[in-house]
């Protein structure tokens, strides 16, 4: 089986972050393999294990983003890819993503349901879309008999289970796996395994940051009585304005 894991390069969720303008202030933050692409990552190192054949993970991102890459490949990865280049919007990192994987044969294309920094949850469909796959999204389970991709994921009101044929491309989270954590054999070993760097597709991107804004801080609260509905509707009305 030939799998691709595509990882995003984010702070840890427990880091306090801060923007200069239009940047992210990256002084004192602590980067990490985004939260669901960590659980694709660990899905695909079972089912290679399982059924053999080779898993290469991806990164469009600069050569910061080699620590966390070479993380990937202690986990498991047999050979990583960096696309040199910044990651401007969603649709960039789909198009960077589709041209690499165009011609390679993968059986499947996994990653997170969605990056912890923008929540966007759009690349998976931009390439199945680019690549004219099917994309199943949020993949909670997966399993593979033969050709066949077997899924389920959770839909409102119930579950939902998905079969359909290879290839594919799926967006991942809890509880397809569990993490998994390098132990020293794999960190040593992925020294060693090959990080191939690629110049992207193009340079340009069909959106741009303009600025980065704290929200506004909560006003006070008003309680208002559990018989005074008239008093709630003015106040939804006239002083919150959402009504």
């Amino acid at each position: 089986m030939n799998i691709l894991v595509c990882i995003c390069h984010v702070p840890d969720t427990t880091t306090k972050i801060k923007f200069t303008g239009t940047e992210l202030d990256k002084n004192g933050v602590q980067f990490i393999i985004g939260p669901y692409d960590d659980y694709a990552l660990a899905r695909a190192v079972e089912l290679k294990d399982a059924s053999g054949g080779k898993l290469t993970v991806l990164n469009v991102g600069e050569a910061d983003t080699e620590p966390t890459i070479r993380k990937a490949l202690a986990i498991g990865a047999d050979n990583a890819v960096r696309i040199n280049a910044h990651p401007k919007d969603a649709y960039f990192v789909a198009e960077q993503i589709a041209a690499y994987a165009k011609d390679k044969n993968f059986d499947m294309i996994l990653m997170g349901r969605e990056a912890s920094d923008y929540n966007g949850g759009q690349v998976h469909g931009m390439v199945a879309e680019m690549l004219d796959m099917p994309c199943v999204v949020p993949c909670m389970t997966l399993e593979v008999e033969g050709t066949t991709a077997k899924m389920g994921r959770e839909i409102e009101g119930g579950k939902e289970y998905v079969e359909c044929e290879m290839p594919l491309v799926a967006g991942c989270q809890e509880p397809i796996s569990e993490w998994k954590i390098p132990n020293m054999r794999g960190i040593m070993m992925a020294r060693k395994k090959p990080l191939e760097v690629i110049e992207p597709t193009t340079q340009s991107a069909p959106t741009e940051v303009v600025a980065y804004e704290l929200p506004a801080s909560r006003g006070n609260v008003k309680m208002v009585d559990a018989d005074n509905m008239d008093e709630l509707v003015r106040l939804l009305k006239e002083d919150a304005k959402v009504i």
